[in-house]
């Protein structure tokens, strides 16, 4: 069965041949998977803050934190897309642009060319922009930068407050609006945002 899908504002469709790599068979509505996926998040999340540190910025790290995330949920769970999306870089460059990614984020850290906020909200919009996978981006996203920004010695970023920002609502709006202020250049609404 193939469950009617419903999409929070900006958030990324899933194509019908994703939507079958869905693994738990008792899904049936959008309410379900959602309930589903936050608890497979949390256990990503877990293993996530578990690594203290992080030593290497790699593609090994994003692909694991992505899989740990969804892998009780897709089966595509820790591997790029192979389609192009309304959102993100072409799926074939995926692999190039990351890399590039990582390699500037760690030069930015060792030359500590701004401050730890910033060099992870920075990484965390580029992520976001590359949309490494079929789904999950966002939330991928914001964990791989708190995990930065504790490993930098910071606090954890709020992301807006208390809301879930896969439901749709003002905070939810506000991000995806400090998203697009970043997409032209302007960053402060999503460091704010992020501290909020």
């Amino acid at each position: 069965m193939v469950i009617p899908f419903e999409y929070a504002p900006g958030a990324t469709p899933i194509d019908p041949d994703e939507a079958l790599g869905l693994i738990p068979t008792h899904i049936t509505t959008q309410a379900d998977l959602n309930a589903w996926e936050e608890m497979n998040i949390v256990d990503g999340e877990d293993w996530m803050m578990r690594q203290k540190i992080i030593k290497k910025l790699d593609e090994g790290l994003v692909r694991e934190l992505h899989r740990r995330m969804f892998n009780q949920t897709w089966k595509w769970a820790g591997k790029f897309r192979q389609s192009n999306k309304s959102i993100g870089i072409d799926w074939s460059q995926i692999a190039v642009s990351l890399k590039d990614l990582l390699d500037n984020t760690a030069y930015q850290i060792e030359n500590q060319i701004m401050k730890p906020d910033e060099i992870a909200i920075r990484f965390h919009h580029e992520l976001v922009l590359i949309h490494a996978f079929p789904n999950g981006n966002g939330r991928h996203a914001r964990l791989m930068a708190d995990a930065l920004i504790v490993s930098l010695g910071g606090k954890r970023f709020s992301w807006g407050g208390s809301m879930p920002l896969t439901n749709a609502g003002i905070t939810r709006q506000n991000y995806l609006s400090a998203l697009r202020a970043a997409d032209s250049g302007y960053l402060e609404s999503l460091l704010l945002f992020a501290r909020q």
